[in-house]
């Protein structure tokens, strides 16, 4: 696994060992790239569930300026401060060691507008989506933000999040990517 663009292209990175996490491929980071735009002129990503935290790099080294990372496994936060301080991004990504669910109210008492909000829970508890409703409600969204959700090819997410619609879905092997972005 490696920053498969930007600023720190070609910098390799850990993942926890054994399957307590489920890292994005290069492939499919770089699939999500190449449809939401390869680059970046500032922002803020929100990982939540962040194993490797290699999304949110990724992102800061394609040009987002903030990154914040919800992880509450004490070992996978580990392996994205490895990650992070490999890339020299410690001034720009933030773990919050916390679980994922409670990113809205965190978020929201931190004041923080989200460009990029990427959303990858373990792949067979689909409620963990619920989150991106938290989000949406609490007003974290930027006008133009775009959700980007990793799941299981069989689990079938919705059209559509409140004002969010879905406007790409792919599958890579077993693993499907679907974006959503505000309609209208």
């Amino acid at each position: 696994m490696r920053v498969i663009s930007g600023s720190r292209k070609g910098t390799s990175l850990k993942s926890l060992p054994g399957t307590s996490t489920r890292p994005t491929s290069d492939k499919v980071k770089e699939s999500i790239f190449n449809k939401i735009g390869p680059y970046f002129d500032g922002g803020t990503i929100v990982e939540l569930f962040g194993g490797s935290g290699s999304v949110a790099i990724e992102a800061l080294s394609r040009g987002m300026e903030q990154a914040i990372v919800f992880e509450k496994n004490p070992k996978a936060c580990a392996i994205i401060k490895v990650n992070t301080e490999k890339c020299r991004m410690e001034e720009y990504l933030r773990i919050e060691k916390k679980d994922a669910r409670q990113a809205a109210a965190i978020l929201k008492q931190k004041e923080v507008s989200i460009d990029l909000l990427f959303v990858d829970p373990p792949y067979a508890t689909v409620e963990y989506y619920d989150v991106i409703k938290d989000v949406i409600t609490q007003g974290l969204l930027a006008d133009d933000a775009i959700i980007i959700c990793e799941h299981d090819k069989h689990i079938d997410l919705p059209e559509h999040y409140d004002a969010y619609g879905q406007i790409s879905s792919a599958v890579y092997g077993s693993t499907a990517i679907t974006i959503y972005k505000k309609r209208g």
